[in-house]
């Protein structure tokens, strides 16, 4: 009875036999129960991963869920700016393997009690002959690092309640759309959350290829109409918009902070599937518009760049963090820090710099009393965001913020290069701490400026990040002018006045040819900001 109607519903949705063998054998109706589509959906695919079947993409597996189990109802369930869509009144079979796969709580209501709000998807664990959601022979299973089977242990660095932004609607900007040709599917985003919440990233290819061109989607878009689509200004702009906004809610779930420890399979696991990012969804993108695989390589790009750097400042404060609870390191770098020639080191860097002497000596001396104290890494990372906030401050609100803001990441890191560089000059017994400590600080002073821009900008640090992926990729690596054209364009909306200071105001000298040379000797009653813009603009 259940062949026939299994060949019966193949028939009607097209669905391997197969496929719908497994919907019967592992899921039934029942009332007052609900089922997450996308939790659903993640079974779908590691059941299409272990029987080596193409899967069709999520509204299309919606409608083969809705042949099967007729007459099921979709609720959207859960409290405001969290919920998601349920398949209400299914649920999975109590002697179904699936069951094994979730934790007891979350399944528990599923199945029998009355639906109430539990965290996002937990913990997918590793099924038989499956690593990473991938079937592999036993021979190779053995051999690989399974990151998925331990997700339990690693999830709590994870912060898995976070939900899905809201994606703002489609403009079309009042112009008309291909005769059928909607807005788009974002079913697939939330499929994608569910994986990087359970660890399961070898999953997002299968995910985008299934999304982009498969039989299953010429029946809802033909290969015409997705062309004409992905060419379509409007829908550039909103996909770009919604990789964003997907992409930054993605690195806040896979490290919600970038100095809490994490371990080093979970780090190692997401430098590898940053590396992966692009070639997959290159590889799945084929034959797909090149406006549309431009933007879309663009945030990809500037997700996995973001994923790379923030596992590194993760690395470098963990090392960090056990040189500033030595106390005999600590020791040592006060005295090696004691005999640095701040004078002169001054005077070398305010040729670039300009930098008041005021403002640089409290800086050393509340840098020599933070490391006396021994203060945690923590408050360090206080300590340098009150210098952030003391620098831009005169610039908040104004369009010149991101251009003052880089300018001051620049001079910083120049600042502390000419005192490593006094260090190194001195050989300083300490050297290798105050470099461990040096890159942390020039790192995570990169961390906070990134993201005061963005919130100065309204935007998300990566659709900051994927704008200068953008640039750069748009430059022209054997025409030097037409570089320094394009970089002029793109900072004359935000351009500051000619003399840039990020602290008191004051006119700038005029600058002639001769201010191209190191001065002898600067004065130092110049009522000037911490850091001003020495050299004239080209």
């Amino acid at each position: 009875m259940l062949g026939s109607a299994s060949q019966s519903y193949s028939h009607t949705t097209r669905a391997s036999p197969a496929t719908v063998q497994w919907l019967l054998d592992n899921y039934e109706t029942a009332e007052g129960v609900s089922l997450p589509r996308s939790t659903l959906y993640c079974h779908y695919l590691l059941h299409c991963q272990e029987q080596k079947l193409e899967p069709v993409n999520a509204a299309s597996f919606g409608k083969l869920i809705r042949s099967v189990f007729m007459g099921l109802r979709t609720r959207r369930l859960g409290t405001r700016g969290n919920s998601k869509y349920h398949y209400y009144g299914l649920r999975i079979k109590a002697s179904s393997p699936l069951l094994r796969l979730m934790e007891d709580q979350q399944h528990m209501a599923m199945r029998g009690q009355p639906f109430s709000q539990k965290q996002r998807l937990k913990p997918i664990q590793k099924m038989e002959g499956m690593t990473n959601g991938v079937a592999v022979g036993p021979q190779q299973a053995t051999g690989l690092s399974d990151i998925s089977a331990q997700v339990q242990q690693y999830q709590q660095f994870l912060d898995a309640s976070r939900s899905l932004p809201d994606f703002s609607e489609l403009d079309i900007q009042g112009k008309v759309l291909p005769e059928g040709i909607g807005p788009g599917d974002i079913k697939a985003f939330q499929a994608i959350v569910d994986v990087m919440v359970n660890l399961q990233f070898t999953l997002v290819e299968t995910l985008w290829k299934t999304f982009w061109r498969h039989d299953e989607a010429e029946k809802r878009l033909p290969k015409a109409s997705l062309v004409l689509l992905s060419k379509f200004e409007p829908v550039l702009q909103w996909t770009k918009h919604c990789d964003n906004v997907l992409y930054q809610g993605l690195v806040e779930i896979l490290i919600p902070d970038v100095l809490r420890p994490i371990p080093s399979a979970l780090t190692q696991a997401i430098r590898n599937f940053a590396k992966s990012l692009e070639s997959w969804l290159t590889h799945a993108m084929v034959n797909i518009p090149e406006e549309m695989l431009r933007v879309k390589v663009a945030a990809a790009g500037a997700f996995a760049q973001t994923l790379r750097r923030y596992t590194s400042l993760n690395h470098l404060a963990q090392a960090a963090r056990a040189v500033l609870q030595n106390t005999a390191q600590i020791n040592q770098m006060l005295s090696d820090l004691n005999r640095v020639d701040f004078a002169n080191v001054q005077e070398q860097a305010s040729w670039v710099c300009r930098c008041e002497d005021r403002v640089v000596q409290r800086l050393e001396q509340d840098f020599k009393v933070t490391l006396q104290q021994q203060n945690s890494l923590e408050q360090w990372a206080a300590w340098l965001d009150g210098v952030v906030s003391q620098v831009l401050k005169p610039y908040q609100g104004s369009a010149g913020f991101p251009k003052a803001a880089k300018l001051f990441l620049l001079k910083w890191s120049f600042y502390s290069s000419m005192v490593i560089r006094d260090l190194t000059l001195r050989s300083a017994a300490s050297f290798g701490s105050f470099h461990l400590i040096r890159l942390l600080y020039d790192e995570y002073m990169y961390y906070l400026i990134e993201h005061r821009v963005a919130q100065a900008k309204g935007e998300t640090p990566i659709a900051v990040m994927g704008e200068f992926a953008n640039l750069a990729t748009s430059l022209n690596p054997l025409d030097p002018d037409k570089d320094e054209e394009e970089e002029e364009e793109e900072e004359s909306e935000d351009e500051l006045p000619q003399d840039i200071s990020l602290g008191a105001g004051g006119e700038s000298p005029a600058l002639g040819p001769e201010a191209l040379e190191p001065p002898t000797k600067l004065a130092r009653t110049d009522a000037r900001g911490l850091f001003v813009q020495a050299l004239p603009s080209s």
